[in-house]
């Protein structure tokens, strides 16, 4: 089945109005709509098999991201899967480095998410061909397996928003602390004093075994990221994710130098561009932790190239999830290094945000704690078509309906 063409592909604006509840906020986006631009590869096959894919984005914005999956569309459209994967990085290079579009942003910007949405329509199309999900696809490659028991261990975000009330971080707290969570990550970076409070009530509710993440969002500059988090270290966070521009290099390897003393670790990597950027942050060493995306690199291609990266300085990877869909792709990458690269879960963890799971044909299972690895063949990207044509903008049936209430 490699041997069928790529003739169509269709690219669509789907966005969920997650603003309203204030799901999402953080000190950099106060009102989110967790949005996606999502991609559908048709192919001439008999059974009329089609890959899925998508990148994350928060609302305004990803109607750029469609505009750049139709400009890159003409270099995937009568292709062959056989011709794509028999020379992968020959397809990213083409994707990301086409001669007159690299000059928006050479595998960076609007054009590498664009990308990601497009090679992880790719990567479901093959692991669809071969009947298997993607992790199994990727193992299936390697050699070395070590066996997973129980799960891949998670942290919950879901518990505290920026724009949460007291009473809402309370009650969330102690529905995930009674479902088994025992890793919280609390957004801070807006008010010192308002973080001060928040992550006070959160420790005294998780206790002090439990472990605790704090997050600033690209918030701080450098000498304010280190006062900053040095006032909050009384709370025991474990890391301290995003202190800065993520651009920065040696400002996070500042950052990293004055906190390690209080035991504090800096993660980063949701908003990097390629893995040129990782490689500096490694060497740099200006991360504990690296935050792996599936939809802001180029696809699978670069994440792994992140992750042997990542396991050759020895730094854990604790991957970014959450949005639309990340959860249900970043599965499989985290699947992918403990199985065959790492072996480890010390100090590892994955990302888990309870929200729009329900859109997706193969949502994320979570069991206590753990992702349980998924057995539905592709990557988990296919949406269910009704969600997309209610949420589709600005057309759809829930848009529409946001508009009319604004006019009354």
């Amino acid at each position: 089945m490699q041997e069928n063409k790529i003739i169509k592909l269709t690219v669509r604006d789907v966005r969920f109005p997650t603003s309203l509840e204030q799901h999402g906020s953080d000190a950099m986006h106060t009102d989110p709509d967790y949005s996606v631009a999502y991609v559908v590869l048709e192919t001439d096959s008999d059974a009329a098999l089609k890959g899925y894919g998508l990148t994350f984005t928060v609302g305004r914005g990803t109607e750029i991201v469609v505009c750049a999956v139709k400009a890159l569309s003409t270099l995937v459209v009568g292709k062959t899967l056989k011709e794509i994967v028999s020379d992968f990085r020959g397809f990213y290079r083409l994707l990301s480095s086409d001669g007159q579009m690299r000059w928006v942003g050479p595998e960076k910007g609007v054009i590498q998410l664009a990308t990601a949405a497009i090679l992880n329509a790719v990567w479901d199309l093959w692991a669809r061909v071969e009947g298997k999900p993607l992790w199994k696809l990727l193992v299936d490659m390697h050699l070395k397996q070590t066996m997973l028991k129980e799960g891949y261990p998670a942290y919950t975000t879901s518990c505290a928003w920026l724009g949460y009330t007291d009473q809402q971080l309370t009650q969330l707290c102690s529905e995930a602390l009674a479902q088994g969570w025992t890793k919280f990550k609390v957004k801070v970076g807006a008010d010192l004093q308002d973080d001060i409070r928040r992550c006070s009530l959160i420790r005294k509710l998780i206790g002090p075994n439990n472990t605790l993440m704090i997050d600033a969002n690209q918030r701080w500059d450098v000498n304010e990221a280190i006062t900053w988090v040095t006032k909050l270290a009384e709370f025991h966070p474990l890391w301290i994710e995003e202190p800065t521009c993520p651009d920065d290099v040696l400002g996070h390897a500042s950052i990293s130098k004055a906190l390690a003393p209080l035991g504090i670790g800096v993660a980063t990597g949701e908003q990097c561009h390629n893995r040129v950027m990782f490689k500096q942050f490694l060497q740099a060493a200006a991360l504990q932790f690296v935050q792996i995306d599936s939809c802001r690199v180029g696809s699978v291609n670069e994440n792994l190239a992140i992750i042997l990266m990542a396991a050759k300085f020895n730094v854990p990877v604790c991957p970014h999830a959450g949005g639309v869909g990340l959860c249900e792709l970043v599965q499989h990458l985290i699947l992918f290094d403990y199985i065959s690269v790492s072996a480890s879960l010390n100090n590892r963890m994955c990302e888990y945000v309870d929200h729009l799971h329900e859109h997706f044909k193969s949502p994320t299972i979570i069991r206590n704690a753990h992702y349980i690895p998924p057995k539905d063949p592709g990557y988990s990207c296919e949406m269910l078509e009704e969600s997309v044509q209610k949420h589709q903008y600005p057309d759809g049936e829930v848009w529409r309906a946001i508009e009319q209430q604004g006019k009354q």
